[in-house]
């Protein structure tokens, strides 16, 4: 269970790395730039914990997944970047292949 809850806390991590790379508008704002390598570490960090008890193909799937679909969402909701149904659904396959390889193991 300890391993879902670093996989789940790594996945947090990336998300909020990849928000920071954004802010840091081409590492030209020093907090963010700072912020996204400690995230990214830290996300390394909790998926290699993950790691000693889930299968490599099980973490990377839920990590990027999730981690897609996460950061597509602030992207739509904080960013406002543009949603199109073609978004909306290439997000739903993503997450159905990660409930898909989940299901088979």
């Amino acid at each position: 269970m300890a391993s879902w809850l670093y996989l789940a806390l790594a996945i947090l991590s990336e998300v909020a790395g990849t928000v920071s790379m954004k802010l840091s508008q081409g590492f030209t704002k020093m907090l963010p730039s700072v912020l996204l390598f400690v995230f990214y570490g830290v996300s390394l960090a909790l998926t290699n914990l993950a790691l000693k008890r889930l299968d490599v193909s099980i973490v990377y799937a839920v990590w990027s997944g999730l981690g897609t679909a996460l950061i597509a969402a602030i992207g739509f909701l904080w960013f406002d970047e543009p949603v199109t149904a073609v978004k909306i659904a290439s997000l739903a396959l993503i997450i159905l292949g990660v409930v898909g390889l989940n299901i088979t193991t």
